[in-house]
């Protein structure tokens, strides 16, 4: 009896001792994390030519210090930019109306209890700089009311500011290579990793008053122009660089500029990139009026005086008229050098264009990726055909038609003669307006680089064991196995003496 006794307490403590293991690796290794649910931002994107309003969200806890950002709501404010604000008491109206139908919708999709947490961001671009530059007190109370309006919200106001080119660069660059996956995928195991060998494409971006181009360069690039940034983890060495009033839009007015500046009859203007059959007449003021115009201020000047234009559709004489808006010979002779003796790299890979260059592709045919040869055939038949033809052969019928003929030579000589695309590297070359659903803008990349600023929250960990009862089983079976190795020892000496 005493030896059935002895092995059935050693059995007894063997699993004890069993037990202890067991639930202490379950504990240990078989928790799971539940998420702390989602995390929003909104983004103004203040351009020079309208406000977009973008709703991103992220899981409460981040990817190495970098949210994973989507965009979820997107609202087009109706009318012209901000920077417009104060000049037409009903356009205003009209704007100020659409602005809080765009909010109305955040808050809307927005669940009520994250809307004191959520931050609510105004970035303004290009046309706002110009706007500082040519009247800093219209632009100051135009931030001020911005600022006053996004404060009243039940959001949390961050900040309003003048975003600077090089920024905007950046941050259309991070947008670009965030959708295409270039700095996170999901593996297998549906994690979150960094790309094998994974590479980074440039961005261009053309907006109505500037120009962004950004691309990764080598490590020991230096300049002005060249920006470290960390994102998930890794560092980037990126060239960026903005050309203020090389905007579609500020650029097409330099152009007419041009060609009003000498002629003493302003009612009969010819113009080469217009098509032949269309005329518009133009305020002076509207052209003369800008910041990248004011050196072009013809002698005798009226500013109330229209300047009628008419049509030529002459695509050489385009092509010479936008090419002398650039200054093309201060990098003769001058290496990695673009135009306006810009210093610029070498370009390096794949490229994305977006924006006004999206656009500008998409009239002309060549959206995605075509050859140089192709852009300059469609280019050509585009500007050779007359006002009629045009509105018969293109589905887009809106007021930029008589401009793609100057935007598309705009477009041509800034990649051709400017960053140096040739017939080797066009391909290489991708005319995009999206990535998965998603906008290509640079509020993506400013939320992405933002959201480095926002607290992370760890995920919450879900036990399968109750802490209390692991706790109990634990110190029941501890006590179990002491009192079996106890008896254990003393029918041990007992049989040793």
């Amino acid at each position: 009896m005493a030896k059935v006794a002895v092995v059935l307490a050693a059995a007894f403590m063997l699993a004890s001792i069993a037990v202890i293991i067991s639930i202490a690796v379950v504990q240990t290794h078989k928790k799971t994390y539940v998420s702390r649910g989602l995390k929003y931002g909104i983004v103004l994107d203040a351009g020079s030519s309208r406000t977009t309003v973008y709703l991103y969200e992220w899981p409460a806890e981040k990817e190495n210090n970098t949210g994973v950002v989507s965009q979820t709501t997107k609202c087009q404010v109706q009318g012209p930019g901000i920077s417009d604000l104060g000049l037409d008491r009903d356009q205003d109206q009209n704007t100020w109306y659409s602005l809080k139908e765009c909010m109305k919708k955040m808050t809307e999709a927005i669940p009520s209890h994250q809307h004191n947490s959520t931050p609510v961001f105004l970035g303004a671009t290009a046309g706002m700089r110009l706007l500082h530059m040519t009247n800093e007190g219209r632009s100051n109370d135009v931030l001020t009311q911005m600022k006053n309006y996004l404060s009243s919200l039940p959001f949390k106001f961050q900040n309003a500011s003048i975003i600077s080119g090089q920024e905007e660069g950046l941050y259309g660059w991070i947008t670009v290579n965030y959708l295409k996956g270039n700095f996170l995928e999901k593996n297998l195991w549906n994690a979150w990793v960094h790309p094998h060998g994974a590479k980074t494409v440039g961005s261009l971006d053309l907006g109505g008053a500037s120009t962004q181009i950004a691309f990764a360069t080598s490590d020991d690039a230096k300049g002005e122009d060249i920006i470290k940034v960390s994102l998930y983890g890794y560092e980037y060495n990126i060239y960026t660089h903005s050309f203020l009033c090389y905007g579609k839009n500020e650029a097409e007015k330099r152009v007419l500029a041009k060609l009003a500046k000498e002629p003493i009859n302003w009612a009969n203007v010819k113009h080469p990139c217009f098509p032949t059959g269309y005329n518009t007449s133009i305020p002076a003021e509207e052209i003369f009026g800008s910041e990248c115009t004011k050196n072009n201020v013809p002698s005798r000047y009226d500013p109330k005086r229209s300047i009628t234009f008419f049509g030529q559709s002459n695509p050489e004489q385009c092509k010479a008229l936008v090419r002398s808006i650039f200054d093309l010979t201060s990098c003769q002779g001058t290496e990695n050098c673009s135009f306006d003796g810009v210093y610029q790299p070498p370009l390096n890979g794949d490229f994305t264009a977006y924006a006004g260059f999206y656009w500008t592709a998409l009239a002309l045919k060549v959206n995605g990726s075509n050859s140089m040869e192709k852009f300059n055939t469609n280019m050509k038949l585009f500007c050779s055909n007359d006002w009629k033809n045009l509105k018969q052969n293109y589905e887009n019928k809106d007021s930029h038609l008589k401009s793609f003929c100057y935007s598309a030579n705009y477009v041509h000589t800034i990649l051709a003669d400017g960053y140096k695309f040739n017939t080797d590297n066009w391909e290489n070359l991708e005319f995009s307006k999206e990535v998965n659903n998603t906008s290509i803008a640079w509020s993506l990349g400013y939320m992405l680089a933002l959201s480095n600023m926002i607290p992370a929250e760890g995920k919450i960990i879900k036990l399968p064991i109750n802490n209390v009862l692991f706790t109990g089983l634990l110190l029941l079976f501890s006590v179990l196995t002491i009192i079996t190795l106890t008896y254990l020892v003393i029918a041990l000496v007992r049989y040793c003496y």
